[in-house]
């Protein structure tokens, strides 16, 4: 298809330009008179780089990705300038003015030129996958079908918002424990490198024999002085490893069933899983989507390699012919709770309500565990202190006692 630049009035009176792909020039004034525009000069147009293209030098590989606070300020603001009437193309166009963000900027000025080419909003927004999800796509492309695109903004606005405090809550609760185990890690360290040695260097002038435990200490902080470059090596190549294997399939579903069955943390994820597929299933059910596409996206939205396999198989039965009921059932990984709200609902007919009741109860008992979680982890945390300073004692005092002892009973 050639390309045609156009000068057009929009229904305010005001003028507009821009760059269409079409067959021919009565197919451009068919694609403006679509959205409300009424042409008034169309021209064969040159050649030019696609303005999203040109800004793309400015991305780089240490370029910030676009944070999920400012999807969610994108689809506030999308939300009330499509509710207000603005065309698509000029609220675009505003948003990529004021974004902060430069790969958001970019990605926006892609879309514009995608517009301009005659293209819809979902179709430009998915080429920038990195950024808009498929789930965020599919929404938009119900809204953009059903005319309802302010309604799909707002769904999506405050889906990514509940994301948002999730996350907040999740670093809220491991900040303490990981600062406790950083300043647990830093003063090994120093005892190693800086303390123990003075006390190895006294201990050989007395030549005394000691204990097991000082024996082990003393060789620990022998080896971290002089070959620490070999534990450095050794929990690199591991650790490696670990992300290596984890990046493939195998190791990603292995990883993510894993991370179900974790002590403490197992059953918070298992619910914030539950509340997440929740959501996005009620969210998807509600703007229009079919129930098959819905399930793919997902598994998608999970984020867990697991989930999204049973998830996908879910998928495969309904296909076959089995209802969302038995297939749930025969997954395993729903609470009583949330099969007892989907068989209700597919027999009235409202599945979409009685999932966005499920997500919530879901949601507000990870916000309990969440903040209750540096509770449950502290004792262990004590344990694990009390447990290092008793080490210590029957290391480096016991000798020194016994040292003490033998210099009294010699006088």
């Amino acid at each position: 298809m050639a390309k045609y630049s156009y000068t057009a009035r929009e229904r305010t009176g005001e003028l507009t330009e821009g760059v269409i792909e079409a067959t021919d020039e009565s197919a451009v004034a068919k694609l403006l008179l679509a959205r409300n525009v009424v042409p008034i000069r169309i021209e064969s147009a040159k050649e030019e780089a696609n303005p999203g293209s040109a800004k793309s030098s400015e991305v780089h590989w240490y370029t910030p990705n676009v944070a999920l606070e400012e999807l969610v300020i994108f689809c506030r603001q999308m939300y009330s300038l499509t509710r207000a009437g603005i065309p698509i193309l000029r609220a675009v166009s505003g948003l990529a003015e004021s974004s902060s963000s430069v790969r958001m900027r970019v990605a926006l000025l892609d879309v514009i030129a995608q517009l301009e080419r005659g293209r819809t909003l979902s179709s430009a927004l998915h080429l920038h996958s990195d950024i808009f999800n498929q789930l965020f796509v599919s929404i938009i492309h119900v809204g953009e079908n059903t005319g309802q695109l302010d309604a799909a903004f707002l769904q999506l606005a405050e889906y990514l918002e509940r994301e948002q405090e999730t996350r907040k809550q999740i670093k809220a609760a491991t900040r303490y424990p990981i600062f406790v185990i950083v300043a647990i890690v830093a003063a090994f360290i120093v005892l190693n490198v800086f303390v123990i040695p003075k006390f190895a260097t006294m201990f050989a002038k007395f030549g005394a024999e000691l204990p097991t435990m000082t024996r082990v200490l003393l060789s620990i902080s022998d080896f971290m002085i002089h070959r620490s470059y070999i534990l450095v090596a050794i929990v690199a190549l591991i650790g490696f490893a670990i992300y290596r294997y984890i990046n493939t399939q195998t190791g990603r579903y292995k990883w993510d069933r894993m991370k179900l069955r974790l002590p403490i943390v197992g059953e918070i994820i298992r619910r914030s899983l539950l509340a997440r597929f929740s959501r996005s299933f009620s969210m998807m059910l509600h703007s229009g989507v079919p129930l098959t596409n819905a399930l793919n996206l997902v598994a998608d939205a999970v984020d867990n390699a697991y989930v999204g396999a049973a998830i996908i198989e879910m998928r495969q039965r309904i296909e076959k012919g089995e209802n969302l009921t038995r297939v749930s059932r025969a997954s395993g990984l729903f609470t009583p709770m949330i099969m007892q709200m989907i068989n209700v609902g597919e027999e009235t007919g409202r599945v979409d309500e009685l999932l966005a009741e499920v997500a919530g109860f879901y949601e507000r008992e990870v916000d309990y565990d969440l903040k209750s979680l540096t509770a449950r982890i502290e004792p262990i945390l004590i344990v694990f202190v009390a447990g290092m300073v008793l080490v210590l004692a029957l290391g480096i005092f016991s000798p020194m006692w016994d040292m003490m002892s033998a210099i009294k009973g010699g006088r």
